[in-house]
Formats: structure tokens, C-alpha cells, sequence
């Protein structure tokens, strides 16, 4: 061989030893854990090493495949032509948008590698997504239309699509850090329902209120009446109380008044039977004569005969009283 072919040959040589050390080495990124599979020269398969994050590796090429997983943390959003569709319990359809956090387990890489993806775009799209579609809408279609507007119950079944994802994402490496409810939006026609119903539960609210508003109304009404009737009847049972002491203490000042004519009365009468008593005892008829001569002590007497002359006698009195009281 002539010296110039010697020289190309070996000038050959050297630079496919470069290239080869050049190519013979891997990194990873700061965030990047790496997977070595065997394919020549010892056993055969994934190699049950994690390559950490941020170093470079000598994998000799055409014997290795060399893979690299992101070890962030991963967001997938599920809205739009992606959103998720389901049925609730009662059939009514509803359009979700949901989005999932999710990242790897870094000691698992190497199962991951050789089990479940050859890299993140896979483990994304035909693992991860698939997973979180298929069962989130069985957790969300255990609800009724009613309790997935409420809250509590929403929230409740994101706890459970949770836990539920979770216990089969353990078979591939994966960490579900969250499940959130973005948005969600009803069927156009079951959602005209839905807005009808409101406005009437709105319109029944506001009668109800105004039934309050009467009711309460009403019972200021009835407690002013009630006070109004009370003031009145006290008003009359006072009258009637003043009346009734007034005519009672008239009867008792009109009895003690006939009492006490009775009793004056009485006496009268008694001191007159008394007297009649007396007087027709045997000293009575010398009471009177002596009465009727007391009466008669002082007065100057004239007797003037009748007829046409004047005939003047003398007259002995205690004759005559004595004539007139045997008559």
C-alpha cells in the first residue's frame, strides 16, 4: 500500500474513534433522570439503574439504546376538543374540563422504561391520558345532574376520581399530584331547563318572600289589635269596677241609712206603745189631766155668751176642766 493510502487509512481511523468517544457519551438534564437498555455484550434488556439528573454517561453506542424521562412536574389540560364527556346518573350529558397533574416516580424509570413507555410523549398520550379519560368519567357519572352543581358533592367526587386514579396509576410508575374541575357546561337543551327552572325556583323565592313579608305583616297587625282590644277591655273592666265599688258603696250608705230609719222607727214606735202603755194604766188619765192643765197655766180665757145680750158669768176653771176631762 502506498504511503498516501496508509496515512488517508489511519487519518480514517482516528476520526472514527473520535466521533465513536463523542457519541459514546449520554447526559441528562437537571430535571431528567436516564434509562440504559443492553441490546449486545452482557444481559440483555432495561438495566435496573436510575442515571441521575445533570451528569453525562459513558453508553457506548450500537450495544445501548439510551432513554430519558422528565422527572417535573407534569400538566395535562382536558378542555376544548380534548374535554371530557359524561353522563350523570339521571342521563343528562355534561362537558368537562378537567386538568391532572401528574409526575413520575424516579426510582421507578427503569420498570417505566421497560413496562408501561419509551418516553414522556408516550407515557403522556398513551398511558397517562387513556387512564385519566376512561375512569374520571365513571367517578363523575356516579353523580346526579343535582349534585354535580353542588360544590360538596363535585369536590367529592374529584376526591374519589383521585384516589381511584391513583391506585392504578401505581402500576405504572406515575404520581397523581391533583384532579381540578376547570369548568364544566350542561347539554344546550337540558341547560334551557335548567335556566327555566331557576328562574322559577327565583320567582317561588321571591313569593315566598313576599308571603313572609305578609305574614309577618299580618301578626303586627293582629299583636296591635290584640294590645288595642286588651286596652279596651281593661278600660271597661275598670269602669265596670269603678261603677260597681260606686253603687256598692251607695247600697251600703242607703242600707246603714234605712237601718238606721228602722231603727229609728222602731224606737218611735216602741216609745209610743210605751206611752199608749202608760196611758191607759190607771195614772195615765192624771197625766193627761195634768198635761192639759199645764198647757192651760198662763192663759187668759174669755167666754162670750151667744144671743143678742152680753151675759157675763163667773166661771170656776176646775169645774169646767174637770167636766171636760169626764167627757
Amino acid at each position: 500500500m502506498k504511503p498516501l493510502g496508509i496515512l488517508l487509512l489511519v487519518a480514517i481511523l482516528v476520526a472514527g474513534f473520535i466521533l465513536f468517544g463523542f457519541s459514546a457519551y449520554r447526559s441528562t438534564d437537571s430535571t431528567e433522570v436516564g434509562v440504559r437498555t443492553i441490546k449486545w455484550l452482557g444481559k440483555r434488556g432495561v438495566e435496573d439503574r436510575v442515571y441521575e439528573p445533570g451528569a453525562a454517561y459513558l453508553v457506548l453506542p450500537i450495544v445501548n439504546d439510551w432513554s430519558t424521562f422528565d422527572t417535573r412536574l407534569q400538566v395535562l389540560e382536558m378542555k376544548g376538543n380534548d374535554q371530557l364527556t359524561f353522563k350523570t346518573k339521571d342521563g343528562n350529558d355534561i362537558f368537562l374540563d378537567v386538568t391532572f397533574s401528574y409526575r413520575i416516580d424516579r426510582t421507578k424509570a427503569p420498570y417505566i422504561r421497560q413496562y408501561v413507555a419509551k418516553n414522556d410523549a408516550e407515557l403522556r398520550e398513551k398511558v397517562f391520558k387513556t387512564v385519566a379519560r376512561s375512569r374520571t368519567r365513571d367517578f363523575f357519572g356516579e353523580l346526579s345532574t343535582e349534585e354535580f352543581t353542588k360544590t360538596e358533592d363535585r369536590n367529592s367526587a374529584v376526591e374519589r376520581a383521585k384516589v381511584g386514579l391513583q391506585a392504578i396509576l401505581d402500576d405504572y410508575g406515575i404520581v397523581l399530584e391533583r384532579v381540578a374541575v376547570m369548568d364544566y357546561r350542561f347539554d344546550p337543551d337540558y341547560l334551557k331547563v335548567i335556566t327555566e327552572k331557576k328562574v322559577a325556583e327565583a320567582k317561588t323565592l321571591e313569593i315566598r318572600a313576599q308571603i313572609e313579608a305578609q305574614r309577618e305583616g299580618n301578626k303586627k297587625m293582629l299583636n296591635e289589635a290584640d294590645g288595642q282590644v286588651r286596652s279596651l277591655m281593661a278600660a271597661a273592666v275598670g269602669r265596670y269596677s269603678n261603677t260597681v265599688s260606686a253603687a256598692d258603696a251607695y247600697f251600703d250608705q242607703k242600707k246603714a241609712l234605712s237601718v238606721a230609719v228602722l231603727t229609728e222607727g222602731t224606737n218611735t214606735s216602741q216609745a209610743i206603745i210605751k206611752q199608749r202603755e202608760a196611758m191607759a194604766s190607771a195614772g195615765g188619765e192624771t197625766q193627761i189631766q195634768l198635761a192639759f192643765a199645764t198647757n192651760l197655766i198662763g192663759k187668759r180665757i174669755i167666754m162670750i155668751p151667744s144671743g143678742n145680750a152680753v151675759n157675763l158669768q163667773s166661771l170656776d176653771l176646775n169645774k169646767f176642766l174637770d167636766s171636760v176631762l169626764k167627757r
